[in-house]
Order: C-alpha cells, then sequence, then structure tokens
C-alpha cells in the first residue's frame, strides 16, 4: 500500500483578533494508486462534489476489505464531520492514526476534533503534527499545526502557546495570523507593549487587516492613550460605516478626549444602525447634555425614563436638563422622584433643593436640604457651603429668622471667600434679621 494519502484534507486554526474562530479548508490532490480498493476513489469523487451521504458506504464497504486501511479511515473522519456526527468522525480518525501513526494530516484532524470537543488528548496529536511532514506545502501546513497548538494551549500554557505562535510565523513569515494570535493573548495577559508589537507586526504584512487595527485600537484604549486611538478607529469606521459598535467606540474615545461635537455625531451613526441599544441611547443623551443641548437631552432622556423608571440616575440627568431650560416644575418632579429611588444619594437632595427655590416652594427646599445633612455624617459628604446659603435663604422667605441666621453663619464660616457675591448677601441679611445687641 502507497504510505502518501490519495486525498489531502487540511483543517485550517485561524483567528480574527478578538474572536478565535476554527474553519475548514478542503484541499484535494490525487494520485493513482494501483493497490487501493475502487471505493477510495469512488468515494473521494463523491467528496469531490460534496455528496458525503454516499461517500460513506463506499468507504465503509473498503472498510470491510481492509480494516487497516488509513486512508478510508481518513476519508470517513472527513465524512462524518461533514455529516454532523462527530464523535464517529473522531473514531475515525483514531483508527487512521493507530494504522498509521506518522501520518500529519491524520493526527492534525484528530487533535482538531478533540479541541472542538475539550478533550485533553487533543494536545497529544496536534504535538504529533509538528512533528511530521505535510503531504503538500509542508511549511503552510505545520504552521497550521502550530497555530492550532496554541490556540489550544492559551488558557492553561500560555507561555507555551506563544512558542507556538512563534513557530508558525517563522514557518509563514508573510502570513499576519500567527502575529494576531499572539498579540491578542498578549493584550489578554495585560503585557500592552508585547501585544501593540504584535499587531504592528501583522499590520506591516497586512495594511488592510481589520483585525490587526482593532486590536491596536484596543491596546490603546486600554493603556489609555486615546489619541492614538482615535485615528485607527476613525479608519476603522470608514472601512466598516455599518458596524455600529465602531461607530460607538470612536464616539466614546472622542467624548473621553473632551471632543463632544465630534463624538455626537458617531453615536447618532451607531444608533441609525441599532436603534434598540439603549446603552448608546443614555451615551448621546448625556453628550448632548454636556454639549449644552438641553432640549436635545430632554428628548433624548424622556423615552428612557419611560423604559427604565426606577432609574433614579436617568431621573436626575432629566431634570438637569430640565433645570437648565427653567421647567423648574417638571424638574422638580424628576428630582423628587430621584430621592425616593435612591435616598442615600446627596446630590439628588441639593438638585431638588435648587429647583423648589427656584419654584418658591420654601418648605420643600428646607426639607431637602435637611434630607441632605442627614447624609453629612457619612465619609466624605460634608454639606457644602452652598447648601447653608440656600438654606438660610429658604428660612428667611419663610420668615424663620432665627434658623435663617443660623445657617448664614455656617455660610459665612465655610465659604472662605468662594463665593463672594453670597457672602456679602448673607452679611447684608444678618445685618437685618439678627436682633441688635
Amino acid at each position: 500500500m502507497n504510505h502518501k494519502l490519495t486525498n489531502t484534507i487540511l483543517f485550517v486554526l485561524l483567528t480574527a483578533c478578538s474572536l478565535a474562530q476554527t474553519h475548514t479548508t478542503v484541499r484535494h490532490h490525487r494520485e493513482i494508486v494501483e493497490d487501493q480498493p475502487p471505493e477510495i476513489a469512488q468515494a473521494e469523487a463523491a467528496i469531490q462534489k460534496n455528496d458525503f451521504a454516499s461517500a460513506e458506504p463506499l468507504l465503509r464497504k473498503a472498510l470491510d476489505r481492509d480494516p487497516r486501511n488509513y486512508q478510508a479511515w481518513f476519508d470517513l473522519g472527513f465524512v462524518l464531520n461533514k455529516l454532523g456526527r462527530a464523535s464517529d468522525s473522531i473514531h475515525a480518525y483514531r483508527q487512521s492514526v493507530a494504522a498509521k501513526p506518522d501520518v500529519f494530516e491524520s493526527n492534525l484532524n484528530l487533535g482538531l476534533m478533540l479541541a472542538r470537543g475539550n478533550s485533553p488528548e487533543a494536545e497529544q496529536f496536534l504535538r504529533a503534527a509538528t512533528t511530521l511532514k505535510p503531504t503538500d506545502h509542508p511549511d503552510e501546513g505545520l504552521a497550521r499545526a502550530w497555530l492550532s497548538l496554541g490556540h489550544l494551549l492559551e488558557n492553561y500554557k500560555p507561555e507555551e502557546a506563544l512558542d507556538a505562535y512563534q513557530k508558525a510565523a517563522a514557518l509563514t513569515p508573510k502570513d499576519p495570523e500567527p502575529h494576531l494570535s499572539a498579540g491578542l493573548l498578549r493584550e489578554r495577559q495585560k503585557d500592552f507593549t508585547g501585544a501593540e508589537a504584535e499587531y504592528k507586526q501583522a499590520l506591516a504584512l497586512d495594511p488592510r487587516s481589520s483585525e490587526a487595527v482593532i486590536g491596536l485600537t484596543n491596546i490603546y484604549m486600554k493603556s489609555g492613550r486615546l489619541g492614538e486611538a482615535e485615528p485607527f478607529l476613525r479608519r476603522l469606521a470608514a472601512e466598516r460605516p455599518d458596524a455600529a459598535t465602531i461607530h460607538l467606540q470612536l464616539g466614546r474615545v472622542l467624548a473621553a478626549q473632551g471632543k463632544k461635537d465630534d463624538a455626537i455625531p458617531e453615536i447618532q451613526a451607531a444608533l441609525k444602525l441599532s436603534p434598540n441599544d439603549s446603552d448608546a441611547q443614555r451615551e448621546l443623551a448625556d453628550l448632548y447634555a454636556g454639549a449644552g443641548k438641553n432640549d436635545l437631552a430632554e428628548a433624548a432622556y424622556r423615552p428612557l425614563v419611560t423604559a427604565h423608571p426606577n432609574d433614579a440616575e436617568l431621573h436626575r440627568a432629566l431634570g438637569q436638563a430640565l433645570l437648565r431650560q427653567k421647567k423648574f416644575p417638571e424638574a422638580q418632579q424628576e428630582f423628587l422622584t430621584g430621592v425616593r429611588l435612591k435616598r442615600d444619594w446627596p446630590d439628588v437632595y441639593v438638585d431638588l433643593a435648587f429647583a423648589a427655590s427656584e419654584n418658591k416652594n420654601y418648605e420643600l427646599t428646607v426639607r431637602a436640604l435637611n434630607g441632605r445633612a442627614l447624609l453629612s455624617t457619612k465619609p466624605n459628604t460634608e454639606m457644602p457651603a452652598v447648601c447653608y446659603f440656600l438654606r438660610a435663604s429658604a428660612y428667611d422667605h419663610l420668615g424663620d429668622y432665627k434658623a435663617a441666621a443660623a445657617d448664614y453663619h455656617l455660610f459665612l464660616q465655610s465659604a472662605n471667600g468662594k463665593y463672594p457675591d453670597q457672602e456679602w448677601q448673607a452679611r447684608h441679611r444678618l445685618i437685618a434679621i439678627e436682633p441688635k445687641k
């Protein structure tokens, strides 16, 4: 029997940046081998036509004649995999390896099938494949074996995985895939310098590699180098205009750099592509608010509040947009809801007090600030000086001059010249309301 496979079927394991995927490439080359059963040739002709159902009985007939025919077992393993019978496929590949252990392709395919099922045996056969010679294109075949082994080892032997990727890169120096795989692994290990070098090497080999660009973008964002991430994201957004996640990420990077006017159209583009993304809706509303576009912020927050009625932060954000538009009654209602939902949040009490004061609801102003004062016993929650002034003013309007005077004094003690206009007002009100000694 001829010891070369008459039908070479290679499984290729590739990575695409953040998503590692396995896919297969089928390559057939024919050799005339006189001593092979005719059923094998017939089966391989059926395989070429993707007629796997017809190929199976032919291969089994050949195996009835010769149960040790490694070629028939190999082809049967491929056919059964295509028919979705993974466990039967693994059995066939095992028989092929047992009949002839020194065949690269059968060891590789068996290793990959076992890896797909998370079997610890996979390493044994993938390592064996790296020591054998492929039937065709040996460097490419061995590089695939090393890549496959690297992916298998990533989670429990990461340094050996990196070594496997280096070996694959040495065998196929023009192929960016080993560098992408190594970059992703180093990124997971938080070795951002090493990951950046791998992604740059991949980009040098393939300047159009979106995977390398995404990898570099991730590195720059994770290491706080947003200015370096921006041009790569802009390139990706231009190359993939229909990718909502890329527009969203670009918008976030721009917003983080304070480029709110540039960020808004990117988030808008993301929402046109993915209109139900509530995170993006919220980010756009926040951007409108941060850019002073309060009418747009209000319009963006309202459906979010309707969809998430128990989210105190959304109620506060809507209230602030209303407050800035001098819609004080509506703002007051949103802050009241925020307080009810999150009673230990100091800031929303202050917002409520401002809105109530503008509505001339001085009793509510006092109640809100008293609620804020109760939280001052917690660390880093001291009562802000301006709150004393606001409460003093409310007491003043209510005619409770004793309480107003006490708060005016507390305000002056804590203001320390930071609020000159209010300090002037406080001193003059104290002259007016405090009894003469």
